[in-house]
C-alpha cells in the first residue's frame, strides 16, 4: 500500500498547469554504508494527474494498492536541497499498481543465446 501524502502544483511544457500527487510507500529499514547503522526510510514518487486542487487535497491521506519501486533510467545530475551537494542519480522512483506483475525497465535485459556455449561438459573450447 502507498499513501498520499501531498499534491504539488506543476507546469506543463505549454505553459498549462496540472497537480501531482505525492505519494510514499512503507517504512523499510536501510543500512548505512558509512556508519553501519540503520535507519528508517520510506520511498517516495508522484504521480500526475487530471484532478483539480480541491480533489487533490481531499485525496491526501488516502491509500492505493501497488508500491514504489526503484526503477534504473538515464544518467542524471541531482541536488541535494539540505546540502547543495550535486550527485548523480541513474535511477529513479516509480509507483506500481498492486496488479501489475513487473515494471517495465528502460533497459531490456540481455538474453543470451543458449547455442554460442559449449554442451562438451569441459572447459575447452567448442570449435576445433
Amino acid at each position: 500500500m502507498v499513501r498520499i501524502i501531498n499534491y504539488k502544483e506543476r507546469q506543463a511544457e505549454d505553459g498549462s498547469t496540472f497537480y501531482a500527487l505525492e505519494i510514499q510507500g512503507g517504512i523499510e529499514m536501510i543500512k548505512s554504508q558509512e556508519s553501519g547503522n540503520f535507519y528508517a526510510t520510506a520511498r517516495r514518487a508522484s504521480i500526475v494527474s487530471t484532478f483539480d486542487e480541491a480533489t487533490c487535497k481531499a485525496l491526501v491521506g488516502s491509500e492505493l494498492s501497488g508500491k514504489v519501486v526503484k526503477q534504473s533510467c538515464d544518467l542524471y545530475e541531482y541536488t541535494i536541497k539540505e546540502t547543495g551537494e550535486v550527485i548523480e542519480l541513474a535511477h529513479r522512483y516509480v509507483y506500481v499498481p498492486e496488479n501489475e506483475s513487473k515494471v517495465i525497465e528502460k533497459r531490456q535485459p540481455i538474453i543470451a543465446d543458449p547455442s554460442v556455449f559449449s554442451t562438451n561438459g569441459s572447459m575447452e573450447p567448442a570449435f576445433q
